[in-house]
């Protein structure tokens, strides 16, 4: 309701995250905690004062650090509801760092769920193909490059590969996502 962005943004990265599921043969029951924990990923973001939420710069750090509490505001909103027990990893833990220098918790490696480890690319991946206020959208080569280059850092460098095989050999269902949500 507030930030319309961040609607078509969770839908997408959504989508973006099912064919990664579909590449890595997931169950289908993991695709749907995918799918809704993709949905309610940034829930948090609820609490974030419009003057930063909605801000048309880049933020301060005090502002980023207002943002970095939206994971932790998301996983206490929906943390009392039974229904989204399975899907509270991905909304807690999707801004972990694959090399720990993420947060909310500074978790490395395996040690971040593994849905949320493909939330975190699709995330950003989203981020970096989306136009912002302060910034235009990356070139799908810049995306390429960026990924590559974090991956074992902020990405899991096993479902990086696996996003990156997509972009290189299945664009097209990238493409039709981005079409659907008129990003292109």
């Amino acid at each position: 309701l507030r930030d319309a962005y961040t609607n078509g943004h969770s839908e997408r990265v959504a989508e973006y995250s099912l064919l990664m599921a579909d590449k890595l043969n997931l169950s289908d029951e993991d695709k749907e905690t995918l799918k809704v924990g993709c949905l309610f990923h940034d829930i948090g973001k609820i609490g974030i004062p419009d003057s930063i939420l909605l801000k048309p710069h880049r933020l301060t750090e005090s502002e980023f650090s207002e943002i970095k509490k939206h994971p932790i505001l998301g996983a206490k909103i929906l943390a009392n509801a039974e229904l989204f027990e399975k899907v509270l990893p991905i909304v807690y833990y999707h801004h972990e760092h694959f090399d720990g220098h993420g947060y909310p918790k500074g978790l490395k490696g395996d040690k971040i769920p593994y849905l949320a480890r493909i939330v975190t690319i699709a995330d950003s991946f989203d981020a970096m193909t989306s136009k912002r206020a302060y910034r235009t959208d990356l070139e799908i080569d810049e995306v390429k490059d960026e990924l590559a280059v974090c991956a074992g850092k902020q990405f899991d460098p096993t479902l990086t590969r696996v996003f990156l095989n997509i972009l290189e050999n299945d664009y097209k269902s990238i493409k039709n996502i981005q079409k659907k949500y008129n990003l292109i």
